[in-house]
């Protein structure tokens, strides 16, 4: 596993190795591994691949990737773990990651790109992720980065009684945003979206106005605080939008505008760099939600720990689960090579009886399949063992020493 997440990368840092186009990665990445899986989200990218961390590292540099942390082994599926159960997110406890596990596996199943090893990292993920949270009160009144975004705009402002909150961007995060707000006694709500229907849907479902993406400015004006969450690959907040939107907040006697409260939570950065500059802009990234995440993770250090518990507690059985995988493809191997010479033989056989009935071919097909699958049993068990205690080479070896010929497994000492 390669990747960066809040814990040491800033915003600058996550953008930079961000991939916009998953697909276009996951269909290259794909032809060097034998399976991946890309996970991004507003905070946290990583790559996970069923191949060598020197590989993946080669081909991040080649996609113009420089900056990142690798992980491999049993460090690689314990973190996966830790992720699903939202022990490392910066909010801790949150539930949202769990569906984006599964939609960065949907993506990889959909590229192509989910191997049997992949497919079971995220099946042991997803399943300790919702066990965590079953026994364990992690997330209890947990808060999302939708909602920890509430949390600060009350915390800048003393409170959110009586104001105006503009939220732009109606996917998930969006939601969030405005189950959040739903909460507070605001006098106003407005939800733009670049498709107005999302808007309206959004607006219907907590009481807000719906409003047109062209009318931003005008809301702007209005608002106290402005969430933004789209999914835009660019800025869509200028500063010369928020020059001439602060031009309209003007104070009449002082010509200083009234403040506006900014809170980008997108990912990429919805507002552009430097807006906060201008005169009169507040602006907050998810960098500013750390703070948020420190008080709730102490409220939630001892159900973290218990958490951590279960985490160990599987460990073993996800590597023996893993092993297990590993041993299929290796038999995969040594059982189509003999199902080859299987068949090679059946055909000659049946070639010799010139005319042999359906009934006579049925039963030398059943003869050699049976006596291939006793003559293998030994051998199956064998290798297999070797891969489910982690000796993967070994077991490879013995398939070469069969398949073959290759004496090298049989080692001096033996």
């Amino acid at each position: 596993m390669a990747g960066l997440s809040h814990h040491t990368a800033g915003l600058s840092d996550l953008e930079a190795f961000r991939f916009p186009d998953e697909q276009a990665f996951l269909m290259a990445a794909r032809e060097r591994f034998r399976g991946v899986l890309l996970l991004q989200t507003c905070n946290r990218i990583e790559v996970l691949v069923q191949g060598s961390a020197a590989s993946l590292t080669d081909f991040l540099h080649e996609q113009g990737r420089e900056k990142f942390e690798i992980r491999e082994g049993v460090d690689v599926l314990r973190h996966l773990l830790q992720v699903a159960a939202g022990i490392d997110s910066m909010i801790v406890g949150e539930d949202q990651i769990l569906g984006q596990l599964k939609r960065a596996w949907a993506a990889s199943q959909e590229a192509g790109a989910c191997s049997q090893v992949i497919d079971l990292c995220m099946k042991k993920a997803v399943h300790v992720g919702i066990e965590v949270r079953k026994q364990t009160k992690i997330n209890r009144g947990s808060v999302s980065i939708g909602s920890a975004a509430v949390a600060l705009a009350e915390n800048l402002l003393t409170t959110l009684k009586g104001r105006h909150i503009l939220v732009i961007g109606s996917g998930e995060m969006g939601m969030l945003v405005a189950q959040a707000l739903a909460a507070k006694n605001l006098t106003a709500i407005y939800v733009a979206n670049r498709t107005y229907e999302r808007a309206v849907m959004l607006a219907g479902k907590i009481g807000g106005k719906a409003v047109h993406f062209n009318e931003l400015r005008r809301y702007f004006t209005l608002s106290d605080v402005v969430i933004t969450c789209t999914s835009a690959p660019h800025p869509v907040i200028t500063k010369e939008i928020l020059a001439d939107v602060m031009k309209g907040r003007c104070w009449p006697l002082d010509g200083h505008p009234r403040p506006l409260v900014l809170i980008d939570i997108a990912q990429p950065r919805d507002v552009e760099e430097g807006a906060g500059e201008v005169d009169g802009v507040n602006l907050f990234t998810i960098d500013n939600l750390r703070d948020v995440n420190e008080h709730n993770m102490e409220a939630r250090r001892e159900e973290a720990a218990r958490a951590e518990a279960h985490i160990e507690a599987e460990i073993d059985r996800f590597i023996t689960m893993l092993n297990g995988a590993s041993a299929d493809e290796v038999l995969g191997g040594l059982f189509t090579w003999a199902e080859a010479i299987r068949l090679r033989e059946r055909d000659r056989a049946c070639a010799r009886l010139q005319g042999c009935s359906p009934e006579t071919a049925a039963v030398i097909d059943d003869l050699t399949r049976v006596l291939t699958k006793k003559l293998l049993i030994d051998a199956t068990y064998s290798i297999r063992a070797c891969a489910q205690n982690g000796r993967i080479e070994e077991a490879e070896r013995l398939v070469n020493a069969i398949t073959r010929g290759d004496q090298s497994c049989f080692r001096k000492e033996d």
